[in-house]
């Protein structure tokens, strides 16, 4: 069950969102009464309760707004318990001033927004000597193994537990919960409120995790890179897990470069048995993997961990993804789609470009390499064996292939294109790794200029694909992952107040006056 967080500070769009959320199908909402501004009306805010209703009164040490006097707030909460509300919750250090009443039920709660505490058990062993149908404990992390320590608390809980790890690297305890016994976990109607840190928003745990179907019994994969919030792996990936009707979902974890190996090796325990690897972690999967597939040997780096009975396998789904995407471009031409002696310019000398370098190489292609950093560019043709251009002397190359591996023209700049329209010509095949947007600017002055192109989602869903293989041994579905990205990436999803799918009429008529209105 998703508990949906409405956070506002007029009473008004506390109870339009609550209205909308209950429309969407939430099972209980918690109203944060603590951001509203005026005397708080608990008549009126229950007025068309459609839902269990849980009361939040949240102080500013534990992350709150609440500004007046603990003798009022703990006042409210009386009132809020008395007055129609299904749930409450009790702050640990304030619990036994608060009796049980009639039927509602007590979350008693422990916050910490700084820290993991060193005596985060001993304290959540005497919340289970308190009153309480729920224990709920938040803690700040400041690394991703230790998600563990906070998760393992629901596994062996003795009453119902909700514990989550606030802040960019927790997000595993937020998503897993339902693994290990959590009655509930949040979410926010709009996240944008600043709520909770980390804290997702109902649609993204409905409609990308799809948090109610999780059990103790579901797989788990996940990918890994720094950052790692914008990636579309998981929009990807558990669109066709849901499609395939497979009990599995795809996670995103931050890890920080010297935390890839420690985090891995805590992960274990949940088990995650297969990881995407993303920057700038590519290089320590290839020295993780006790196996290791022929391109990632050549190029030292891994995009893809599979567990298996002798450990990780390491793999490397980035060039096979590319070459097929490039063959594929060039199918029809009378020269043909042979790779073998054809001028490939490579912009750029991260981990993409390297693999793509690698691999072209090894196929014979005759790759020169232009990258913005001067000595990485030379770097990496030295260890090929190619060719280096200086950066202002790429619109100079008269290649065949040009293939964007830097981040020149992604968003927002989007306005922005690596080369001068002036490079490309008729049947020149160009690819950009880019994908949001999909057409870039690059790919659009390529495609006037009747260029045979390769979308940085072409190449996405390519190399997912491969990695869905590996993890499930089952091939991918490539049209559902690609239409899920497609839509990710437009402008119709980009509000984050919005439901990813497309509303119903009755909603959206709604949804056109609450954008109307706002603090």
């Amino acid at each position: 069950m998703i508990c949906v967080s409405v956070g506002r500070t007029r009473h008004k769009m506390m109870m339009m969102e609550s209205k909308l959320a209950a429309d969407a199908g939430a099972e209980m909402i918690e109203l944060r009464l603590d951001f509203l501004s005026r005397a708080i009306d608990l008549k009126r805010l229950l007025a068309d309760k459609r839902c269990p209703m849980l009361a939040t009164i949240r102080r500013h040490e534990d992350g709150g707004r609440w500004t007046k006097s603990e003798d009022e707030r703990q006042m409210l909460m009386r009132l809020a318990i008395v007055g129609g509300f299904d749930w409450i919750d009790i702050e640990t250090d304030v619990a036994d001033n608060i009796k049980r009443y009639g039927k509602v039920k007590r979350i008693v709660s422990y916050h910490n927004t700084k820290e993991l505490p060193k005596n985060l058990e001993e304290i959540f062993e005497k919340m289970h000597h308190q009153d309480a149908d729920v224990l709920k404990l938040a803690v700040r992390i400041d690394k991703p193994q230790d998600n563990w320590r906070v998760i393992r608390l629901m596994k062996h809980a003795k009453k119902p537990t909700v514990a989550v790890a606030m802040g960019d690297y927790g997000l595993p305890s937020r998503l897993l919960g339902a693994k290990f016994g959590s009655p509930f976990t949040y979410a926010a109607f709009n996240k944008e409120r600043g709520i909770a840190p980390g804290l997702l928003s109902f649609d993204e745990m409905r409609e990308i995790y799809h948090y109610n179907k999780i059990n103790k019994e579901t797989k788990v994969y996940a990918v890994v890179g720094d950052p790692i919030l914008h990636s579309m792996s998981p929009i990807a990936h558990n669109a066709a897990l849901q499609h395939l009707g497979m009990n599995a979902v795809y996670i995103p974890i931050q890890v920080p470069k010297n935390d890839f190996i420690d985090t891995i090796q805590s992960m274990v325990k949940i088990p995650i048995t297969g990881y995407s690897v993303t920057m700038p972690h590519k290089e320590a999967a290839y020295e993780l993997g006790s196996e290791r597939d022929e391109i990632t040997i050549a190029c030292k780096a891994g995009n893809t961990l599979v567990r298996g009975a002798n450990g990780w396998r390491t793999c490397n789904t980035d060039y096979s993804a590319a070459l097929a995407a490039l063959r594929n471009a060039m199918a029809g031409m009378e020269s043909g789609d042979y790779i073998h002696g054809r001028l490939i310019l490579i912009l750029g000398a991260g981990g993409v470009a390297r693999t793509l370098a690698h691999g072209l190489h090894r196929e014979g292609a005759l790759v020169i390499i232009a990258n913005r950093t001067t000595e990485r560019g030379l770097g990496l043709a030295d260890e090929i064996g190619c060719r280096a251009v200086d950066w202002n002397a790429r619109n100079a190359q008269h290649c065949e292939i040009v293939i964007n591996c830097t981040p020149i023209g992604q968003h927002p700049e989007v306005d922005e294109s690596p080369l001068h329209p002036s490079v490309f010509r008729p049947g020149m095949v160009v690819m950009d790794c880019v994908y949001n947007p999909e057409t870039t600017m690059m790919i659009r002055e390529a495609r006037d200029r009747s260029c045979r192109v390769v979308t940085g989602v072409e190449m996405f869903i390519r190399q997912a694909a491969e990695q869905f293989k590996l993890f499930t041994g089952v091939d991918a579905p490539v049209d559902v992952m690609t239409a899920a990205v497609r839509w990710q990436i437009s402008p119709v999803s980009a509000h984050p107040a919005l439901p990813l799918k497309a509303p119903e009429p009755d909603v959206a008529d709604i949804e056109k006056d609450y954008l109307l209105f706002d603090e």
